[in-house]
């Protein structure tokens, strides 16, 4: 079946669909990773997004029951080159192909996807759609034009959960290895009472590998859903707080950020990728949106204390403005050294730390799994402290 893929800027691309049929809009992106395309469709921080693999053959290993980051997927659409037509894993129980329609989601292939991506570092991500049913190139630009960015935008709302949770009844006993640390044995069989530290997870958007590795830390995780309030969460006592990676635009999360800037200086805080955006809102500083972003399982981050690079893995389009933070009270601990922008940062006298990256790494590298440690250290020394 035929799909169309148009942009605002006019820009048409033509190919076959697999998956559902239909049509969807959402911002156009690209990710660089090899591997991992279980884990980018079903990680909520893609939510309002239609991902470009750059990486020419997808769906070679077929899709499993583990390498899932969500309860089921998450992007607007997803765009290959190529889908191969073989799925040959132990773990494949279907292809590519028939989770994407059995989810309700467009997969387009056939597509210049060198092409495609080149056009948005060069113009940026933009708005987007793809469909299988209105295959009138000018018709299909006006939607896109019409449709809603992502800038002012709250998609938190729409990923975050309905209510608290325990981090166990979403990690099945055996369902991942342990950090592909060549220990085989299963994570989060037994979480407690062997759990060092009580930690609040606020749920922007999680992804199930983070609850993975602060159980793998020693930690008892309650998921909080976004819009809980900061005296709730104190109420529950918790040794440390986690601010989880999501979607969209963080200048629209009021609501979280009115709620962090109540926590700040009450327990040590970690942040990740839209919770460390929505930190540096709630420390008074400023974000902005990247030209095309940062998405894929190779970025090199530089250790500004050790001068170590990390290879990261990477999802997000808006980034903390440095130069807006109190210098007095906020330090800078990483770069992009692919473009210089903000990648970590530390309050100087408070125990609270975040990154923009992910450390838990799924799909990607395992470089900066150290972070979770970090963590757990900075709540055994707080709680000593007090």
């Amino acid at each position: 079946m035929k799909a169309i893929i148009a942009l605002e800027d006019g820009t048409i691309f033509e190919g076959v669909s697999f998956g559902a049929a239909g049509e969807r809009i959402g911002e156009i992106v690209f990710n660089t990773s090899m591997t991992g395309y279980q884990e980018i469709i079903t990680d909520p921080s893609y939510k309002g997004q239609i991902v470009t693999m750059t990486y020419p053959l997808i769906g070679n290993y077929g899709v499993n029951k583990e390498d899932v980051e969500s309860a089921g997927p998450q992007v607007e659409g997803f765009i290959i080159k190529e889908r191969s037509k073989i799925a040959s894993n132990f773990r494949s129980v279907k292809s590519l192909g028939q989770y994407l329609k059995e989810n309700n989601i467009i997969g387009v292939e056939g597509i210049d996807t060198r092409s495609l991506t080149l056009h948005i570092r060069t113009k940026g991500a933009m708005k987007g759609i793809i469909s299988t049913i209105d295959l009138n190139p000018k018709s299909l630009i006006k939607k896109a034009k019409d449709s809603p960015g992502l800038i002012g935008r709250d998609l938190v709302k729409e990923v975050t959960c309905g209510k608290s949770y325990k981090a166990e009844t979403v990690l099945a006993p055996g369902s991942r290895l342990k950090a592909q640390e060549n220990k085989i044995q299963p994570l989060a069989s037994s979480l407690q009472p062997s759990a060092r530290f009580k930690v609040v997870a606020m749920d922007f958007g999680i992804k199930y590998n983070i609850l993975r590795c602060l159980v793998d830390a020693g930690c008892d995780v309650t998921v909080v859903p976004a819009d809980t309030k900061a005296n709730e969460i104190l109420a529950k006592d918790p040794d440390g707080i986690f601010l989880s990676n999501g979607p969209g635009d963080p200048a629209a999360v009021l609501y979280a950020i009115e709620e962090i800037k109540k926590l700040l200086g009450k327990k040590p805080i970690f942040g990740i990728c839209l919770g460390h955006q929505l930190l540096g809102l709630a420390f008074g500083g400023r974000t902005f949106k990247l030209k095309f972003g940062h998405r894929g399982a190779n970025h090199p981050v530089k250790d500004l204390k050790t001068g170590k690079i990390e290879i990261t893995s990477q999802n997000h389009g808006f980034c903390v403005d440095m130069n807006s933070l109190n210098k007095d009270d906020i330090e800078s601990t990483h770069i992009n050294l692919n473009d210089n922008t903000l990648e970590g940062m530390a309050h100087k006298k408070l125990p609270v730390f975040s990154v923009q990256y992910h450390p838990e790494a799924s799909p990607g590298p395992h470089d900066s799994r150290y972070l979770f440690k970090r963590f757990m250290d900075l709540m055994d020394r707080y709680a000593k402290k007090n």
